[in-house]
């Protein structure tokens, strides 16, 4: 009897083992099976939805002339409803205006508008914004253009005052929604920006993206750094973003990837070595935003690592908020 329950008693250890052995997995793959991998339209969808959640709109008569509009931030928007067209010819009657105005990194990230400005060799590296701004004007659903600019007085304590160093940007975005800035040519005259006490001017030449900024200046050596994301997640369904500790109106993206290694870069090599910053990652969970948010110092050659356990879940406003309250 001793020995049949010794017996026994082995084969019930054995049986245990297996069983933790055969259920025992990495913690990340466990994750991320009781989670629904968001979808590249799914994630898509949610910046489109904190974008339209900060579009202001206005209707005005193009017959009227010079009409000045105030955002809610109390940005001057001053355009000549003589000056309008639509394929080429005068427009008449209502006009409605969409606006956009983005002066926090919080709002950046959730619309997907980074600060990347492109340098004279082609290279990106981050910019601090005076604001990003994006307006259209339409009539009966058809975009209009004009014939002689518009121009945008800003609040320059939106930003933390006023800087000379300032220039006017024009934003494009690519097949793949990534906005690049690229610096207006002759960013002191027309079509430029200039400040004037406390408030920004900018000269818009026509609709879209602008940007007033200036390139970020940090002297130490630089390095490229490499962001791994959580198992499942890629470039189409994910972000990574970089916020600079102390600089509030700037935002950083690592807009490439390698999906053979599954990591996120900048490819540049323009993040400075002894950098004190929060890298971001964020995506799509059921409506929702999942993210999550690393203080790193940046070592040359780094490369940082997400699992699905270091993310969270949360509301817009939420991660709006802890963006803007990161240092």
């Amino acid at each position: 009897m001793k020995n049949l329950k010794t017996i026994f008693g082995t084969l019930l250890m054995t049986l245990t083992l297996l069983t933790s052995c055969e259920t025992k997995d990495d913690g990340d793959n466990d994750f991320n099976n009781a989670i629904d991998i968001a979808t590249a339209q799914e994630f898509k969808n949610i910046k489109d939805i904190a974008l339209a959640n900060l579009t202001q709109n206005f209707s005005f008569n193009a017959d009227d002339g010079n009409i000045t509009l105030t955002s809610a931030n109390g940005v001057q928007i001053n355009i000549n409803g003589n000056c309008l067209t639509l394929n080429g010819n005068p427009v008449t009657g209502q006009v409605q205006l969409e606006y956009v105005e983005l002066f926090e990194k919080g709002n950046m990230l959730t619309t997907n508008k980074p600060t990347m400005g492109t340098l004279p060799n082609g290279d990106k590296t981050l910019l601090i914004s005076g604001g990003e701004f994006f307006i259209e004007a339409t009539q009966n659903g058809s975009a209009l253009d004009t014939t002689c600019g518009l121009q945008l007085i800003i609040p320059a304590s939106l930003t933390g005052g006023a800087d000379p160093l300032m220039s006017l940007w024009e934003g494009e975005i690519d097949a793949e929604d990534n906005l690049t800035w690229d610096e207006v040519e002759d960013a002191t005259g027309q079509g430029g920006v200039f400040v004037e006490g406390s408030e920004y001017y900018g000269l818009l030449q026509g609709f879209g993206w602008s940007n007033v900024d200036r390139f970020y200046s940090d002297p130490r050596p630089k390095t490229l750094i490499q962001v791994q994301a959580p198992i499942g997640y890629n470039f189409t369904n994910s972000a990574v973003y970089l916020s600079y500790d102390g600089e509030d109106s700037g935002l950083a993206a690592l807009d490439t990837y390698d999906g053979t290694l599954n990591l996120f870069s900048e490819h540049y090599g323009q993040i400075p070595i002894g950098l004190e910053c929060h890298v971001i990652f964020v995506t799509e969970d059921n409506g929702i935003w999942r993210y999550a948010i690393k203080p790193v110092t940046i070592v040359a050659n780094d490369i940082i690592t997400f699992t699905m356990d270091d993310t969270t879940t949360g509301t817009e406003a939420t991660l709006t908020a802890l963006i803007n309250g990161l240092p």
